[in-house]
């Protein structure tokens, strides 16, 4: 099983994947409350250039307060980071962690069902785009 869940969006923009994303991101109960564009920082930073590539922190406060609540160290898990990024100049890739995968380390109960429900939404969300 994959450490990540992947989805390849044809022929588009960054921008236009990530105003989906979000779109999609908020429908499903999901709020970004971080972002980074890879690219630019690296650019300003050390003077890299970086093909675009972005980091949205994706955080849905109803499984965040089960997570913490649960265990609370998993906050170093969090959040979702659901990342964009563009290959062959005129594709999008959107990828996510996989919360089944992540979570195994952690081997409680609560958390692998709680790691299921994410894992479905998050499956859910890449079949909207």
């Amino acid at each position: 099983m994959d450490y990540y869940l992947l989805k390849t969006l044809k022929n588009t923009t960054i921008d236009e994947a990530e105003k989906l994303l979000t779109e999609k991101l908020k429908e499903l109960g999901f709020g970004v409350v971080t972002y980074l564009d890879v690219s630019k920082t690296l650019n300003q930073k050390i003077g890299a250039e970086f093909r675009p590539y972005r980091i949205l922190g994706a955080c849905h406060p109803h499984f965040a307060h089960k997570a913490l609540l649960a265990n609370d160290k998993i906050g170093v898990m969090l959040p979702c980071n659901v990342c964009l990024q563009v290959v062959d100049n005129k594709d999008v890739e959107v990828f996510t962690i996989n919360p089944l995968v992540a979570m195994q380390a952690m081997n409680e109960p609560g958390v692998q069902e709680l790691a299921n429900e994410v894992y479905q939404k998050l499956e859910g969300l890449l079949e909207k785009l």
